[in-house]
């Protein structure tokens, strides 16, 4: 299949915009609890309320319709209460990373010509004070700058926010967010009202066992982050009851505190809570109990595709969900029994891992520039392996070069102030996404890799990377995998070591604590590497495979540069970091 159309489900009236659920849901359903803060429960009517506070506070301070406001924050009640409040007055949110270094606040603060930026701590309000000197208004959360802000409000008569919205229309722009710059400087993706409410309506009707009466969530994920931003527009919605996690170290007694019936996270935190749950069992003398309950889990789910579980294969899933499977459900609070990840491919072994052990994991897929959600997989309607069928509304196509391209009222309007990078992008109303894929004949699309990331060989040879860094990823020891081979003679890889797998690892084989310099070399450690690229060249052709790798002396961070906020990977700097290691390996 080259093309897939699914029709609409929802339509953006011209006036309508992202502050509308707030406002209904407070006139339908005061009462109803929205927000679970640590110290308080808050119900749509005080949400409701609190956001015209704030938003008459935000007039008094001269922010007019269209000005863009910066939102520097860690992700807390006080950045959704702000960004529906810029929203209210007709502004546009420009959210930063709150691990965003100067250079790059400077950059995003001048190009969108950003007249305030909201920030959550001291070091955040120097950062932007640094970066942009002359802005006159800077207001910190942590120093009750937020509750200042409402004060100076008290002027404004609450009827000039019922103004303001009255006068917002839905292609008005609502937010521009930078790109995470992997390939570059980051470009200002512009998204409007219809934008985002196209995406997130059209999508909470076909994920009722996510959106439903009595649901909660944990938000952990950045909300400077797309992906972040349409789950928190989804909640409130759909009235979902909402906590947020500021801090991932203490996540796991946040869920436990929280019981969420559902969370949002990227593929990286599915592997590490599989890698850690293995490594600990292994650890503990258990290995065995646990490969036995993960084969089980996997073959279960297949099983499921294929007509369904045979007796035997049930009563062993019985028995493992009393020992290993209702174990791994508590760590996420006992509740929890869906989840939707995105961001990056999540592997067709997690992905029936997962649905094994009664987590149903729904991959979906999309880009900042397509607000984001393109395509997404539905109860009842799933596919693992693939990243599902295209939103209602949404049309994909595959390009004779294989890029998968998009089409509806989810597609951003341009680049800010960039009109080249533009007209690059988007073609006669197609978004060429820069990712490669197929359409299998049910309308399911396959990421098959990245079009400006596929490897030729010196033979002629074209290599998709994700495929085998996915494989190798996998491994407990393994953080992260980075194959190379452009114009070389053969494949190789780069790998960093996960330096919270490897004393439970080293523990096992009765060592004690080692450097990672030491353990680069460590017969044994390169060993257990080898396995893990031994599994991924068994995905590719012989000419595709991993011929030889290299662990490197330190893992990627983003405070090193080799990471994005999001937790990609920056391939063109890990290049550029690690010329000599490349080079070193095709000199053998």
């Amino acid at each position: 299949m080259r093309e897939m159309a699914v029709p609409a489900v929802v339509t953006i009236g011209d006036g309508d915009s992202l502050t509308d659920p707030v406002w209904s849901n407070a006139d339908r359903h005061p009462e109803a609890v929205q927000f679970l803060l640590d110290d308080r429960q808050v119900t749509c009517a005080q949400f409701r309320d609190e956001v015209v506070a704030l938003a008459r506070g935000l007039i008094a301070a001269g922010v007019g319709p269209g000005d863009r406001v910066g939102l520097m924050s860690r992700t807390r009640y006080e950045w959704t209460l702000t960004d529906y409040a810029i929203w209210a007055v007709g502004g546009v949110t420009v959210p930063i990373y709150e691990t965003s270094s100067p250079e790059q606040v400077r950059w995003i603060l001048a190009d969108s010509g950003a007249v305030a930026c909201v920030t959550e701590s001291a070091a955040h309000s120097e950062t932007v004070r640094e970066a942009a000197p002359l802005l006159t208004e800077v207001w910190q959360i942590d120093a009750g700058a937020l509750t200042e802000v409402t004060t100076r409000g008290s002027a404004v008569e609450p009827g000039a926010v019922d103004e303001r919205r009255a006068g917002i229309r839905a292609d008005d722009t609502a937010t521009i967010i930078y790109t995470s710059g992997t390939t570059g400087r980051p470009k200002g993706c512009v998204l409007s009202h219809r934008n985002m409410l196209a995406d997130i309506g059209n999508a909470v009707p076909e994920l009722s066992v996510l959106f439903h009466e009595g649901s909660t969530t944990l938000l952990f994920l950045p909300l400077a982050h797309a992906f972040a931003r349409l789950l928190q527009i989804g909640a409130v919605s759909a009235r979902v009851q909402t906590a947020f996690a500021p801090d991932v170290k203490n996540l796991v007694a946040d869920l436990a505190r929280v019981r969420p019936t559902f969370v949002l996270a990227v593929p990286r935190v599915f592997e590490k809570v599989y890698n850690s749950a293995r490594q600990k069992a292994h650890g503990d003398g258990k290995g065995r109990i646990f490969d036995a309950a993960e084969a089980t889990a996997i073959a279960y789910s297949r099983a499921m595709e294929t007509g369904g579980p045979g007796l035997g294969l049930k009563l062993k899933h019985a028995l493992f969900d009393r020992l290993v499977y209702g174990k791994l459900r508590a760590a996420l609070g006992g509740r929890c029994t869906a989840a939707i990840s995105g961001g990056a491919p999540l592997g067709e072994r997690l992905g029936h891992f997962y649905r094994g052990i009664g987590l149903l994991v729904l991959e979906g897929y999309g880009l900042t520039e397509t607000s984001p959600a393109i395509t997404f997989n539905r109860e009842g309607a799933q596919k693992i392996g693939t990243v599902g069928r295209p939103l209602p509304g949404v049309t994909v196509r595959i390009a004779e070069d294989g890029e998968i391209l998009a089409k509806g009222d989810i597609i951003f309007r341009e680049y800010f102030n960039n009109p080249a990078a533009t007209a690059e992008a988007i073609t006669d109303s197609w978004f060429h996404t820069g990712d490669l894929g197929e359409l299998d004949d049910e309308g399911y699309l396959r990421i098959t890799g990245r079009k400006k990331e596929i490897l030729v060989t010196a033979g002629g040879k074209n290599v998709a990377p994700a495929v085998l860094e996915d494989r190798v990823r996998a491994h407990p020891l393994v953080s992260q995998c980075v194959v190379v081979g452009d114009q070389k003679p053969f494949i190789a890889a780069l790998v960093t070591l996960d330096e919270e797998s490897l004393p439970d690892w080293l523990a096992g084989q009765g060592r004690v604590a080692e450097t990672l310099d030491d353990l680069r070399d460590d017969p044994a450690v390169r060993a257990a590497i080898q396995s893990a690229v031994d599994d991924a060249n068994k995905a590719v052709s012989k000419a595709e495979a991993i011929r030889v790798f290299r662990i490197l002396p330190r893992d990627f961070t983003e405070a090193t540069g080799e990471l994005t906020p999001s937790m990609k990977v920056k391939r063109a700097v890990v290049m550029k970091e690690y010329a000599d290691e490349i080079d070193a390996i095709y000199l053998r």
